[in-house]
């Protein structure tokens, strides 16, 4: 496809691929604190607490599943052929996520009217968030490291995506969740539930850092196609300031957690996953199927981007209204006792 010019070929699917970048983002931020808050359930001094760290998220959770909806809905409705590549290389993996979410979601409404079965589902609860925020960073490292692709279709096996890459990455966005779970729980509780998460922050934002250097190291050394992009004139001038920035906004955040600011380390983690975001995105972009096909390559007709763009842009104001308004209206803490069951 001849992108020297500015047709709808060739805007259209960058439009979708923002649209799609960020409703990733969106979903990792807002799903992610909740994830995170699951992934510390069983570390909770008791039953007391667990309700109150729920209690923190009781509004938000369902509504933060929304992006994820976006964005597979959109990579199928935009770019089908990646859809159709991307899905049975990672199948295994999107079926593992999927499944943890479902055990989550039921394990989170189930617990409130649990007597006696009340630790079931606690395991539950806890082994869903973990389980799906696992395989959330298995399905990124799977995509990064890329896919095999003969034909425009899949042309590997079913465990293609599992190597150590993958799963150091699943392993590092667990300890992320984890991160971004404790800065919430700062924000939205008092007493000992927020004294607790303070101090649990101060653990794993270090563990955090060494996992994105690690994954920062080890994809260049692994993949050509990354190392040229980071590494060679005029691109490493341009890009030098994400790790920079990023090791200025962590040790942001760890003051803001020694000083005992409540909202400011929320805010700096969310930072750090979008300074993290930015950094993948420099790395894989253009390519929707690493490292062979293009968002052009694999965008569906212009026609078809067009119809569910309008849809699109008169929708998305009213989901982000509606999170700001239900994000507003359950501001402050929640405090032991509280909830909103």
């Amino acid at each position: 496809m001849n992108m020297t010019g500015l047709g709808m070929e060739w805007y259209l699917p960058v439009i979708w691929s923002l649209l799609l970048a960020v409703a990733i983002a969106m979903y990792v931020v807002l799903d992610g604190f909740d994830l995170g808050m699951g992934i510390l359930f069983p570390f909770a001094a008791s039953e007391t607490e667990k309700d109150q760290m729920m209690s923190s998220v009781a509004p938000f959770w369902d509504g933060n599943e929304t992006w994820l909806i976006l964005g597979g809905g959109g990579l199928l409705v935009a770019f089908p052929l990646a859809y159709s590549i991307v899905m049975p290389a990672l199948y295994l993996p999107v079926i593992f996520m999927l499944l943890a979410l479902v055990f989550r979601g039921v394990a989170f409404e189930f617990r409130h009217v649990a007597d006696t079965s009340r630790f079931l589902w606690n395991i539950a609860f806890a082994g869903g968030s973990t389980l799906a925020a696992f395989f959330q960073g298995v399905l990124l490292g799977g995509f990064v490291q890329g896919i095999k692709v003969e034909n425009n279709a899949f042309a590997g096996g079913p465990l293609d995506w599992l190597t150590p890459f993958a799963l150091l990455c699943g392993v590092g966005v667990v300890a992320g969740y984890a991160l971004i779970g404790c800065v919430w729980l700062v924000m939205k509780t008092d007493g000992a539930a927020a004294a607790r998460a303070r101090a649990r922050a101060k653990l794993l934002l270090p563990a955090v850092l060494v996992f994105m250097g690690i994954v920062s190291l080890w994809t260049p050394i692994a993949f050509p196609r990354i190392a040229e992009r980071w590494f060679t004139t005029p691109n490493l001038f341009y890009l030098a300031p994400v790790p920079l920035l990023t090791l200025v906004l962590a040790y942001a955040v760890w003051r803001w957690l020694e000083k005992g600011h409540d909202n400011l380390p929320f805010f700096g983690v969310i930072g750090l996953f979008l300074l993290g975001y930015v950094g993948i995105g420099v790395s894989i972009f253009p390519y929707l199927v690493p490292p062979s096909l293009t968002v052009w390559e694999t965008a569906a007709a212009p026609a078809s981007q067009v119809f569910m763009l309008i849809g699109t842009i008169f929708m998305l104001p009213v989901i982000l209204g509606y999170i700001a308004f239900v994000y507003w209206l359950f501001r402050g803490k929640v405090r032991e006792g509280e909830g909103y069951h």
